[in-house]
């Protein structure tokens, strides 16, 4: 504490000098000019940034409007532990905490933002506080980063810094959270590798009292309890936690105080590059720049028009900040209402409207609990914190102003709204404030939206409805219904409204007016975002929604006043079914809980040997204050470049012209290459399949590399890239589906074929046969950390350094050599970590690798690809769509005894890396079906190349089968679990389909436990229970087994090298060929280095992967990584032993540095080198059998979901895992590996959905529109055990699938009906089918080309 103080009281003295000398040197500089044909001045910035040992007062004197937070402190300050994720705010990786003094509040503010949009200019007198700043390992950690680290809450790291600054801001403000604060803290944060459930346990532990989960009872004569005592479930001590002192907080700076209370009230004034920036101080100063610049866009917190200009390109020369402007700030109570300034951020407009319904009579609050509603789910909580917007229950009055005209007031209507983001405001007024009425005692007012996601995403549908009843009846005055999502802006069905009106709310009134909107919502087949259809279908849903909801609302108003006057006995009781009251309860985000069990070690494992215990990820503290270093937190090299890639707009076409001369032109701009300027080979060699490192006559998807430009800076090569003109000759065929891919037999060789008995007999002799098919979409990888690299020549032998991205470090090397023209001994591969990788980092950072190699070659300078998320989204492309067809023969019992199944993959334009082997290897899943037959297709498309992704196949091969067996048990009437209970393997000597032996002991043993465990057939009559009591809410539960097979089926891929150093001092350094990438193979492999030589893992210490130091290396994947690296660091490390072993024997008295010093006199080698030679794995194709997988790992799953019918909404209730992965090494590693494949398998199954235009073009290319699991996604309980693939989110696809067979069964239409992979609210809603759906049904004209295809 004195410490900090004394560094505080220099760091005030410090700052007080430089400011006097700021001031003094601002006077002397002020620089006068005509600007805006007025004298100004030209402004400085200064804003303070906290590092761990000092405050860092930043004196920005030459600010560019364009540049953001962001890059700013990463390129500028040298901060990089605020991390790059998407640049348009949708993944909080950027987060950082901004303070200002409020002048209003006369008060600091602490507030989180996205730091990819906050202009550096609108920062000047704030300070900014980043992951840096709270705490560091040379210092003192904070307390929220010692957590998340301890709790296993970092895996890759990437999204670490933004997790722990959201949480760090909501403890300045709010020292004792609730959970429901931190649900909401997080809510803006996305994680692709934990879960999330293990952040929320370390997190809540700074909560008053930690919300439990009840535990799971099971009977005495359980055959579980004699498996449950060897199970614990603590995975980090609770007891050792620093303590949260409030008191040793950063103090906001006092000069920036001072700063802020003596401000003259002068405007600011910033001259960039392109652009300028003017921030006025006074309101009327605002006006007349509105007048002299109508065209001029205002900003505040930049949330619209900055993606615009980031991400689109669209340019403003002069831009206007309002943010500065006290009047526009200030939210005011009066008699009618609220008052609300146009520049008041959503954050303050949500705290307000809370507080007014806590305060305030319920029958007055109506809108602005409808607004809450809203308000909460929109964006997260930094976007909140920066965005203004009129997001209201259009009851509201705007005020506008100009400087000729005037104020005026506007209704808040449709007629405000002129077209898509364009109002009636003329050019040069300005909105003021919004008026926000009471509601009055018999208004009654509703809001609705559905989106992709729950939470953090935009909706497809949003509706304000609001009806005045005539006091004392139940008749309509007036009513207000509006729609944003069916047009181009909103929407009002006036002919609805109008009809209306003087009748009576009842049933009447609900037929007739969902018969109006049915012709008076007119959703075009071409709208922007497709899905007519549902949005029609949503619209009339909502209405139905509302009229119930007034009907409540009227039932207990009445109700009331009848108990104190008979007058309100003669209005009428409109009523409805109480099994309809549930869908008026919107589902509730909660904070993920369970119970995460392991077993113990045996007793007498010495307490330093760590295997087999929970152990803290090596780098988790690093990557919790912002230290740990990925490939674009390395500082610049002197004379870098930065190279963007120019990308093909056509699907097939001849390339006839490629013409960078205008993009030469453009300042910064270094050179441009293309094909010509490889020196070495122009392609990527994969098993024989080539694809070209530069297009170089024909391109043959959108997205394909045509090029690149070289710049002194990223955004003037992104600029220079948008001038590179390429003149194209489209060519035919162009296709994009699977299905077109089989009319014109459009196929890469070879094919796969396997099958086991004499399936077209046993066809013959089935009782039933079931034909029919499914189709699953793919999935982006969406990893944090985008794709990229650094070349640095070395100057002599051509030799070059890499500092890479990548999964598979000795194919990188490898390509780039060829790429070069020079040996692969020249190339050296660096890579200490990734921000993410899951497959996506094998294939094509190779090809990307080769391209920023060639123009390091080219220009001698270093050069750095760092890919922005869409272009990364758009050219590495992701997991394989599938189709599978199927042709079943079964009994009714549920047994199957014939199955032909084909299965077709988009492929894309080349063979990237075919994942159809072990689909097909992988069809039978756990059951023995004695005739099979699996035969694999991939389609060949004009679409980027599809890639290996978590489950290589796996998720595919499985979906399919259980498919099959979902639809016989359907067809059967029997329960699922049954069907695939009676198909299961069950003999101990078993063989796959593909012949190689197995045991299924152990998967049985897991399907028990899991069923047992999830209390599996209580909770299904629970299921049945609430299905028969409500209407319009419907649950489903499944449950599946899984065997899944390690390693590679080429052989050769499974094998793994090390080398182990052993150092004079004792301590050891451990190197191999695996890739750190949040799955913890340097955690393990420390583990194992430690029990081998007996020394504690302080000791041990893994530095890179690199290619110079162990060559030929296999790919970290397939789930062999750990086993082949552990293997070979154990070798290493027994060969060192063996060495030592005589010294320990003749001197046992020595300690660990003594032994190592007398075998350094003694000239023993203290260097070893390990290996592991994989078993054969291998298949016959021919004969379609073999031994495909080292072994197999087993599992099951179950999880109950429920849905709303009514808007296609589903809610994970709770997910039971079992899974068998033998010994662990780190259970705390391994269940976060658990947890984080299925939650990225209920992305893949549910709302993850890839858009292609019908011309081939990827739509959703960030996570605006590609919508990946948030907190509010995952099941609100998680138990588990082991370490799935990302297969088991499938159980919450057929749980889903449940839900919607017992809606369908309840309305008389069948329980077997189509449902394609994702299951998103949209196939929900319109598989639900009703009078509503019915009310929408899709237009006849046939003619309207798709908005998006299934490709």
């Amino acid at each position: 504490m004195l410490t900090k103080r004394f560094f505080n009281y220099i760091y005030e003295v410090f700052f007080s000098f430089l400011l006097v000398v700021h001031w003094l040197f601002k006077f002397i500089t002020s620089l006068f000019y005509k600007f805006f044909d007025r004298i100004i001045i030209l402004s400085f910035i200064v804003f303070v940034c906290f590092s761990s040992l000092f405050s860092l007062q930043v004196v920005e004197k030459n600010a560019d409007p364009e540049e953001v937070l962001l890059s700013f402190l990463r390129r500028k300050v040298g901060l990089t532990g605020t991390k790059y994720g998407c640049g348009g705010g949708g993944c909080g990786a950027c987060t950082v905490m901004v303070s200002t003094y409020d002048r209003n509040q006369r008060t600091v503010v602490h507030y989180t933002v996205i730091a990819c949009l906050q202009p550096i200019v609108t920062l000047h007198g704030a300070a900014v506080v980043t992951v840096e700043g709270i705490g560091s390992t040379k210092t003192k950690l904070h307390p929220v980063q010692e957590r998340i680290a301890k709790a296993h809450g970092s895996q890759c790291g990437f999204c670490t810094p933004g997790m722990v600054m959201s949480m760090y801001t909501l403890l300045r403000n709010k020292p004792q959270p609730t959970m429901e604060d931190i649900r909401e803290a997080l809510g803006g944060n996305l994680c692709r590798c934990t879960g999330y459930r293990p952040i929320i346990d370390g997190f809540k532990t700074f909560c008053e009292s930690e919300v439990g989960v009840e535990q799971t009872c099971y009977s005495p004569d359980s055959p579980l309890n004699s498996y449950l005592h060897t199970l614990i479930t603590e995975l980090f001590p609770m007891d050792c936690f620093l303590p949260l002192d409030p008191s040793q907080d950063l103090i906001f700076p006092p000069e920036l105080m001072i700063m802020e209370k003596k401000v003259s009230g002068d405007a600011l004034y910033f001259q960039g590059e392109r652009v300028n920036l003017v921030a006025p101080f006074k309101l009327s100063h605002l006006l007349e720049l509105k007048a002299e610049h109508p065209s001029a866009p205002l900003i505040v917190g930049n949330t619209t028009i900055g993606p615009k200009m980031l991400l689109k390109g669209v340019y403003h020369p002069l831009v206007i900040y309002a943010g500065r402007i006290s009047e526009l700030k200030a939210v005011t109570w009066g008699e009618t209402g609220l008052t609300v300034g146009a520049a008041c951020s959503l954050s303050t407009l949500q705290k307000e409207v809370e507080k007014v319904v806590v305060e305030t009579e319920e029958e007055k609050t109506r809108g602005y609990r409808a607004l809450l509603q809203t308000l909460r789910c929109l964006a997260g909580k930094q976007i909140r914190n920066m965005a203004v917007g009129s997001l209201f229950d259009k009851q509201g009055h705007p005020a506008a102003q100009t400087k000729q005209h005037g104020m005026r007031s506007i209704p808040l209507d449709e007629k405000l709204f002129a077209d898509f983001g364009k109002t009636v405001l003329r050019p040069e007024e300005v909105l003021l404030s919004i008026d926000i009425p009471y509601t009055k005692p018999w208004e009654f007012v509703a809001a609705y939206r559905q989106a992709q996601r729950r939470e953090f995403a935009f909706s497809f549908l949003n509706a304000g409805m609001k009806v005045a009843i005539k006091e004392g009846t139940d008749v309509v005055e007036s009513l207000s219904i509006y729609y944003g999502g069916v047009g181009p802006t909103l929407v009002k069905p006036k002919l609805t409204c109008q009809q209306l009106v003087s009748r009576s709310w009842g049933e009447d009134l609900l037929s007739e007016g969902c018969r109006l909107l049915k012709e008076d919502v007119d959703v075009s087949p071409s709208i922007h975002g497709g899905r007519a259809e549902f949005r029609k279908t949503l619209a009339i849903s909502f209405f139905f929604k509302f009229y119930m909801q007034v009907v409540l609302e009227m039932r207990e108003r009445v109700g009331k006043l009848r108990i104190m006057s008979t007058l309100w006995d003669g209005v009428s009781d409109a009523d409805f079914p109480l099994e309809y009251l549930s869908a008026l309860k919107p589902f509730k985000n909660e904070v993920p809980q369970g119970q995460q069990s392991f077993q113990l070690v045996s007793e007498a494992q010495p307490s330093a040997d760590l295997v087999g215990r929970p152990s803290m990820h090596q780098s988790a503290f690093q990557q919790a204050t912002g230290e740990a270093k990925y490939y674009d937190d390395l500082p610049l090299v002197q004379g870098e470049l930065f190279i963007f890639m120019v990308t093909s707009t056509r699907a097939h076409a001849k390339i006839i012209n490629i013409d960078p001369s205008e993009a030469l032109k453009m300042p910064g701009m270094v050179t441009f290459v293309s094909a010509g300027d490889v020196p070495g080979a122009n392609c990527r060699l994969w098993f024989n399949n080539p694809e070209e490192l530069f297009a170089e006559e024909e391109v043959v998807c959108v997205g394909q590399i045509i090029g690149a430009v070289v710049a002194e800076s990223r955004e003037q090569a992104r600029r220079a890239a948008k001038e590179v003109h390429v003149t194209y000759h489209d060519l035919q065929p162009v296709f994009f589906t699977i299905e077109d891919a089989i009319r014109h037999e459009s196929y890469f060789e070879p094919k796969r074929k396997v099958e086991r008995g004499d399936v077209d007999e046993a066809l013959k002799t089935a009782e039933h046969i079931l034909e029919d098919e499914i189709y699953m979409g793919g999935q982006e990888h969406f990893y944090m950390e985008t794709q990229g690299v650094i070349a640095v020549p070395k100057g002599e032998h051509e030799e070059m350094d890499l500092f890479v991205a990548t999964q598979h470090a000795a194919f990188t090397q490898e390509l780039v050599g060829m790429a070069l023209g020079v040996d692969s001994n020249k190339i050296t591969c660096h890579v200490k970590r990734l921000g993410g990788g899951f497959g996506g980092k094998v294939m094509k950072i190779a090809s990307l690798s080769a391209i920023t190699a060639v123009a390091a070659h080219k220009t001698g300078r270093a050069v750095r690809c760092c890919l922005e998320r869409g272009d990364d989204m758009l050219i590495t492309s992701g997991r394989h769509p599938f189709l599978g067809k199927y042709k079943v023969g079964y009994n009714n019992d549920g047994t199957i005894v014939a199955a032909d199944i084909t299965y077709y993959s988009n492929g894309g334009s080349t063979l990237d890396e075919s994942i159809m082997d072990k689909a097909v290897l992988h069809m039978d899943n756990g059951y023995k079906i004695p005739n099979l037959r699996g035969r694999g297709v991939v389609c060949k498309t004009y679409l980027p190349s599809y890639t290996a992704f978590r489950g290589f196949g796996g998720p595919q091969g499985l979906m399919v089968m259980e498919s099959v067996l979902h639809e016989v048990a359907v067809r059967c009437g029997l329960p699922a679990e049954k069907v695939r209970d009676i198909n299961m393997y069950r003999e101990e000597q078993s063989y796959t389909h593909h012949k190689q032996p197995f045991n299924p002991t152990d998967m049985v043993r897991c399907w028990d436990e899991c069923l047992e465990r999830a209390n599996y057939q209580d909770r299904l009559r629970a299921v049945q229970l609430f299905n028969s009591s409500n209407r319009w809410k419907k649950r489903g539960i499944s449950a599946v087994p899984q065997k899944f097979g390690v390693g590679f089926s080429k052989g050769f891929c499974n094998q793994g090298a090390a080398l182990v150093n052993i150092y004079k001092d004792g301590s050891v350094l451990v190197t191999h060929g695996g890739t750190e990438m949040g799955q913890g193979i340097n955690t393990k492999a420390i583990q194992i280095a430690s029990r081998v030589l007996k020394v504690p893992v302080s000791s041990i210490f893994t530095k890179e992967t690199c290619t110079g130091n162990v060559p030929n290396a296999a790919p970290s994947a397939a789930s062999f990584g750990t086993d082949a690296v552990g293997m070979a660091v154990k070798d290493a490390c027994e060969k060192l032993m063996r060495r030592l072993q005589p010294l320990m024997e003749k001197n046992p008295q020595n300690t660990w540095k003594q032994w190592v010093n007398e075998a350094f006199f003694q000239k023993t080698s203290l260097s070893a080198t390990g290996f592991f030679m994989g078993p054969p794995t291998d298949v016959d194709w021919e004969k379609g059998e073999g031994q495909a997988y080292y072994y197999f790992t087993f599992g099951a799953c179950c999880s109950e979901v429920e849905i709303d019918c009514l808007t296609g909404d589903h809610k994970n209730i709770r997910t039971d895992i079992v899974m068998d992965v033998g010994k662990s090494i780190n259970p705390a590693l391994d269940i976060g590996q658990v947890e984080g494949g299925f939650v990225q398998g209920v992305g893949l199954y549910t709302i993850e959905e890839l858009q292609f235009s019908p011309d081939g073009v990827l739509m959703t290319r960030g996570p605006s529109q590609y919508k990946v699991p948030a907190l509010c996604d995952v099941p609100a309980e998680l138990n588990g055990i082991g370490e799935p693939p990302v297969f088991f989110g499938s159980t919450i696809f057929f749980a889903i699938k449940a839900a919607i067979a017992a809606a369908r069964t309840e309305r008389g239409l069948g329980d077997a009906f189509p449902l394609s992979s994702p299951a998103t609210a949209e196939k929900i809603r319109m598989a639900c089918q009703d009078e509503f759906t019915k009310m929408a049904s899709p237009p006849t004209d046939g003619a309207m080309a798709p908005w998006c295809l299934d490709v």
